[in-house]
């Protein structure tokens, strides 16, 4: 069976061609994953979320905000993209995505979204590029459906997860991890259930070693009904907003590992992209296909 694998045209917004975020990586992705003969059947296009599953992990009146257009220009400068029509749709897209994208996890046991890991939202409002946290929703919305009782997000953007520990915090049926560099945004971390900060300029050995001393043993510790994987590329060494220094083949085996040791112990895994910065899309959008090839592997 082939990767069931999300995509949505108004993951790509618009937004003004210099600013810092590289909105151009997700459309060159999708490309890459065609030309690599990942998605012979094409993409599975999701619904975006609306309000009312939005609202089970945020404020129903930040979300209103949201879709009506008319954030706080405070809130707006946190979450640092332009709250036009199309970045609204974008993150109703993108979390409709992960939702989708979990969906399809359950069903076929591995799944990834090209967007989605937008994981410094909070409950009360978005912030570092992050509109609605994707991840938060779709678990939320599996809880609420009673298709899972317990699930794991295994964080591996080069920021801490804040807003998604901060929406699970005291919650018993979602544990936490997060692995980041200790001196990067934000600078006021939210306590995940378990975070392990890397100096600036860790490494591929290092980096690996601590993932691979913490994930087996808390998989079988856990034995989560579900496991969202945020396979951020911003460890790498030439990312713009990084302060990691893991390579190319140090993201591959990463994502090898997270995906190869879930799936051994035959849980469902969802993947989304998380971050990844700087000037040469090309670049960036060649190191998010990784994931996906990991995951086509194992799926295959």
């Amino acid at each position: 069976m082939s990767l069931p694998i999300v995509h949505h045209a108004a993951y790509t917004a618009d937004i003004p061609a210099d600013h810092r975020f590289p909105m151009g990586k997700y459309r060159r992705l999708t490309a890459l994953l065609v030309e690599a003969g990942l998605a012979p059947g094409g993409f599975v296009v999701p619904e975006p979320a609306g309000a009312a599953e939005l609202a089970l992990a945020h404020d129903a009146g930040y979300v209103d905000q949201v879709l009506s257009l008319t954030v706080p220009k405070p809130i707006e400068r946190e979450i640092g993209l332009p709250m036009n029509e199309t970045v609204v749709r974008r993150a109703a897209a993108a979390t409709g995505g992960t939702i989708a994208t979990a969906r399809l996890a359950l069903a076929h046991g591995l799944a990834c979204n090209t967007a989605g890991g937008s994981h410094h939202a909070r409950t009360e409002q978005g912030a570092g590029f992050c509109t609605f946290n994707d991840v938060a929703v779709a678990i939320r919305v599996l809880l609420a459906e009673r298709l899972i009782e317990t699930a794991l997000v295994v964080d591996c953007d080069v920021h801490q997860g804040d807003g998604t520990a901060a929406i699970f915090a005291g919650d018993a049926n979602v544990t936490t991890l997060s692995l980041h560099a200790e001196r990067n945004y934000p600078v006021r971390k939210r306590a995940s259930s378990i975070d392990i900060g890397f100096p600036d300029e860790t490494g591929d050995r290092d980096y690996l070693e601590a993932l691979a001393g913490i994930l087996p043993g808390l998989v079988d510790r856990l034995g989560p009904d579900i496991v969202f994987y945020n396979a951020g590329v911003d460890p790498h060494r030439d990312d713009r907003l990084g302060r990691l220094a893991l390579s190319d083949d140090g993201l591959a085996a990463r994502d090898r590992f997270v995906i190869s040791e879930v799936r051994r112990r035959k849980l469902p895994l969802v993947g989304v992209i998380g971050g990844g910065y700087g000037a040469d899309v090309e670049a960036i959008a060649a190191r998010h296909a990784l994931l996906f090839k990991a995951a086509a592997s194992e799926a295959g």
